[in-house]
């Protein structure tokens, strides 16, 4: 059997991989779902239980490393084993930086406590496990850890620390037999932006990047579910985002255009 961890696993992306995950594997999977809103992940329990898998609910709140220790041991008590962690839970953010007060700025911190030390201290907790286990650590991180997004310094900066800390992570781990695939979507169909902080931390209600040609939230799923099945290092799933990894170096202007144009016009800078 596989024992596998998510967090974020309450719905978009990471509801989606169990889904995916219980369909694939049924009764030889246990999964252990996290995130805050309990009533959601006891749906997306149920649904994944359908397919006679074991699932484990634990209300987590990244933010706050007693819940990320106390994840891990709750999952270690219930099954003896993980074989994979896959750190997904995150908060996305769209303010021009000039726009925040300084008495809001504070939701920064806020931000890359979710979004990087919530991997951080549960990857750290989980270490000893997928070392015994040879398994896997998947980050997901976004095309904004790749490319300086405007009106997304906050968010930007904390994936970018979470494409740091995981590279340097797999070179330590190289032999010790423990994958680790940091995955980089684009702009995917989930609400995670109109739940995202504008400039005073608040909820934002909508999205500032323009969604037509979004990538589904299943094929997101199955791609970063891909990548870690074949211990990938990276996946990067847009084309756009595969040519402008090589043309920053190569023509660094034009790809911060390319980021500009992304943004809806009501919301770029003047």
């Amino acid at each position: 059997m596989k024992f596998i961890v998510i967090t974020g696993a309450s719905d978009g992306i990471g509801a989606e991989m169990a889904r995916q995950l219980a369909k694939r594997h049924g009764a030889q999977l246990g999964l252990v779902l996290a995130a805050r809103n309990e009533a959601r992940l006891a749906q997306v329990a149920s649904q994944c239980g359908a397919f006679g898998v074991q699932t484990l609910v634990v209300p987590t709140d990244v933010s706050l490393e007693p819940d990320c220790r106390a994840l891990i041991a709750l999952a270690m008590a219930r099954f003896g084993r993980i074989d994979a962690l896959i750190n997904n839970a995150g908060i996305s953010a769209q303010a021009l930086f000039g726009d925040v007060k300084a008495d809001d700025i504070g939701w920064y911190e806020r931000l890359m406590r979710i979004n990087l030390w919530g991997s951080v201290w549960c990857t750290h907790a989980a270490l000893p496990y997928l070392k015994q286990s040879r398994g896997s650590i998947v980050a997901v991180s976004s095309l904004a850890g790749l490319f300086g997004v405007p009106g997304r310094t906050a968010y930007s900066a904390s994936k970018f620390a979470m494409t740091g800390f995981f590279e340097a992570l797999r070179a330590e781990l190289k032999n010790a037999g423990v994958s680790v695939t940091t995955a980089y979507p684009g702009v995917v169909a989930t609400k995670i932006r109109h739940h995202g902080l504008n400039a005073a931390g608040q909820a934002a209600g909508s999205s500032g990047l323009k969604e037509d040609k979004a990538m589904s939230v299943e094929e997101c799923a199955r791609l970063i579910l891909h990548g870690m099945d074949a211990r990938q290092r990276d996946v990067v799933m847009s084309a756009k985002g595969k040519l402008g990894r090589w043309l920053k170096l190569l023509a660094p202007a034009w790809v911060e255009a390319m980021a500009l144009n992304a943004l809806k016009d009501e919301v770029k800078p003047s």
